[in-house]
């Protein structure tokens, strides 16, 4: 198994891998994650009532940020050039709760999943921050990656993985 990770050398070891051969290549990942909570806090945040201010705002900024910094947090990213960042949040009823999802864009030499899926999680986070005092129990889960575009794997989507 060590062989297929990339990040992993031919002795086992952590390494970061050399992109700086690799062509240039229009990438995309699409991640989404959700928040759980009571329909309570469901109904201030998305009525703008939470005492810390707009918390869809500031989770939809705190996941933009979050996608451009995710090489300074995760040890082995490389810091890349993001061409856009697209976040949305909406509400579910069912959940009850949240559902964020990020589209992450690049061209460069190496993809751009880890900054979808930390986008996702700081989203959800912030969100987590801003509304806890009115509902500790918010449950954050079902973070993932839906779908990939670009480099030498090509397109890659939870659908089809699946099967």
């Amino acid at each position: 198994m060590a062989s297929k990770l990339s990040h992993v050398d031919e002795h086992g070891r952590a390494r970061m891998v050399d992109v700086g051969e690799k062509p240039d290549t229009n990438r995309t990942a699409v991640a989404c994650g959700s928040i759980r909570m009571e329909p309570a806090t469901l109904k201030l945040i998305t009525s703008g009532r939470v005492h810390k201010g707009d918390v869809l705002t500031v989770a939809k900024v705190a996941a933009i940020q979050a996608a451009k910094r995710a090489w300074d947090l995760i040890p082995m990213c490389h810091p890349i050039p993001l061409t856009a960042i697209e976040v949305t949040i909406e509400p579910d009823k069912a959940l009850p709760g949240l559902r964020i999802t990020a589209q992450v864009r690049s061209s460069g030499k190496t993809g751009v999943e880890m900054e979808a899926l930390t986008a996702v999680s700081v989203g959800l986070l912030t969100v987590y921050d801003m509304a806890k005092a009115a509902d500790k129990g918010m449950e954050i889960g079902q973070v993932c990656l839906l779908e990939k575009r670009g480099g030498k794997s090509g397109r890659w989507t939870r659908s089809s993985a699946r099967r």
